[in-house]
């Protein structure tokens, strides 16, 4: 079995309103040191080990179902877990 780490974000080229609204709370809150903030999405999945490649199956649920792929990049780190 395998647990994967999924992180979608926007593309640098992609304007980020909710970040926006997060970096002027910040400023507004007194953290002047914040300057910018990028909001994402985090998921983990667990996926059953299989004849098919584990980077060949997260690549397609990425660009299939959690990630935009037009507004939107993905990574994701495989952890190989031992216990089911």
């Amino acid at each position: 079995m395998y647990k994967v780490k999924v992180y979608v974000t926007l593309r640098e080229s992609v304007l980020d309103p909710q970040g926006k609204a997060v970096t002027n709370s910040l400023n507004a809150l007194n953290y002047k040191e914040v300057t910018d903030v990028r909001i994402g999405k985090y998921m983990e999945l667990k996926i059953e080990k299989s004849e098919r490649d584990i980077d060949e199956v997260i690549n397609e649920i990425c660009s299939k179902l959690l990630a935009n792929p037009v507004i939107e990049d993905y990574r994701y780190e495989v952890e190989e877990s031992v216990a089911q």
